[in-house]
């Protein structure tokens, strides 16, 4: 094999081991590569509690009628306002029964663990909240670190829902 070759290979792998572990790979559309997303289910969740909600057009319902929330199709958040916290998102989750007159502070806890890399959080206290095309619903602002593969986990009341989005910058 001739040299050039074996100082290019040598050239590469000394590269490749200065890449830092938890750099960010996006494909040609700017989304976080590999990551795996949670699609609609076949059929699609459709709540069943009764209330009729619109569901805005690229998104799609996810969860059990125990907890669910509403997610884009294409399942990344993208240009999302940033602070010196990270990437701010406001989360809406409902569940079957919950009425936002009777628990205006509801005991929801979420929380992101990234995928890709090493970084996690946890939001802070929910909030309720009431629209005629949604019914009742839940709402926490999360400040997601870093961009990337994110699992995001909601609980409330013994139940919990995993989800998994992109988060590109």
């Amino acid at each position: 094999m001739p040299r050039w070759i074996y100082a290019l290979l040598i050239a590469l792998v000394t590269l490749a081991l200065r890449m830092p572990a938890a750099q960010t790979v996006l494909d040609t559309a700017g989304r976080v590569a590999a990551c795996p997303v949670t699609q609609p289910g076949d059929p699609p969740y459709m709540p069943a509690d009764g209330v009729v909600r619109m569901l805005p057009e690229g998104m799609f319902w996810h969860g059990t009628d125990a907890l669910w929330t509403m997610l884009p199709l294409d399942a990344t958040w993208i240009d999302l306002p940033q602070t010196a916290s990270g990437y701010t998102q406001k989360l809406v989750w409902w569940r079957e029964g919950y009425n936002f007159q009777d628990e205006q502070r509801p005991d929801l806890a979420v929380t992101g663990r990234r995928l890709d890399a090493d970084a996690s959080f946890a939001a802070g206290a929910a909030t309720n909240g009431y629209h005629p095309d949604y019914g009742s619903f839940m709402l926490v602002g999360v400040d997601i670190p870093t961009p990337g593969c994110w699992e995001i986990t909601g609980r409330y009341r013994g139940e919990s829902l995993s989800y998994v989005i992109r988060v590109a910058p």
